[in-house]
């Protein structure tokens, strides 16, 4: 809860600051991860995630958008279509707290003021940072807490559909994969260097992914909420 009252504290500065056009709201869904422990589904929302974002929107085809999500991280062997994980039986739960900022695009005009209807696909992707807790398992397949943390980078590749449900609010669904520059979000490999040959597993060459599957609802704030030349 730090966190996001720190983002809440930082958003509400920028639309003091900012002339340009603003949206700030929350995201509210489910997360599962993909990597060497737990099931393979690549979507299928288990643990609940929540956070918050924001946009400045440049124009009517592209936002800058900044997010912080929180999300427990679950894989159980023994709900996993393998077999051979199935044997294994290792399982963990694991709090992360991700941050992202990159481009979102959308694939029509997006204009809140325009007479009509506003609706429409976009993508978004960028670059996250992850913050988890290190642990590994042991053999009996009890986990051990390292007592560090890491940061996983990783790049957000995201689908949505997104509605104007009125002058001030956007309503948006969206599925997005994130792809980390890291192993050890699962105990696959240890942190701790003189663990890291006992105890890895899995297959070295791949790396984790985790997901988030839900629906965010943005405020829109600032100047004339149009995209006007040269606005």
């Amino acid at each position: 809860m730090r966190y996001l009252t720190l983002l809440i504290i930082a958003f509400f500065s920028i639309q003091i600051s900012s002339a340009q056009i603003n949206e700030f709201g929350i995201f509210v869904g489910g997360s599962n991860f993909i990597g060497d422990v737990g099931a393979t589904d690549y979507i299928a929302p288990k643990q609940l995630a929540f956070g918050a974002l924001y946009k400045w929107n440049r124009s009517k085809r592209h936002s800058y958008r900044f997010s912080l999500i929180f999300t427990d991280l679950e894989g159980i062997d023994n709900k996993s279509d393998d077999p051979s994980r199935q044997i294994r039986d290792f399982e963990f739960n694991s709090s992360i707290l991700e941050l992202s900022a990159g481009m979102e695009f959308t694939f029509f005009d997006f204009d809140l003021h325009n007479g009509g209807a506003a609706s429409t696909p976009y993508l978004y992707s960028g670059i996250s940072i992850a913050k988890h807790d290190n642990f590994f398992f042991n053999s009996d397949g009890t986990t051990v807490d390292e007592g560090t943390t890491s940061y996983a980078f990783g790049i957000p590749m995201v689908l949505g559909y997104k509605v104007a449900v009125s002058s001030d609010f956007i309503l948006a669904f969206e599925i997005g994969a994130r792809y980390t520059f890291s192993d050890e979000l699962d105990g696959s490999v240890p942190d701790a260097k003189e663990a890291i040959e006992s105890r890895s597993f899995g297959n070295l060459n791949n790396n984790d992914w985790y997901t988030f599957t839900g629906i965010t609802l943005t405020y829109t704030f600032g100047r004339n909420p149009c995209f006007c030349p040269g606005g």
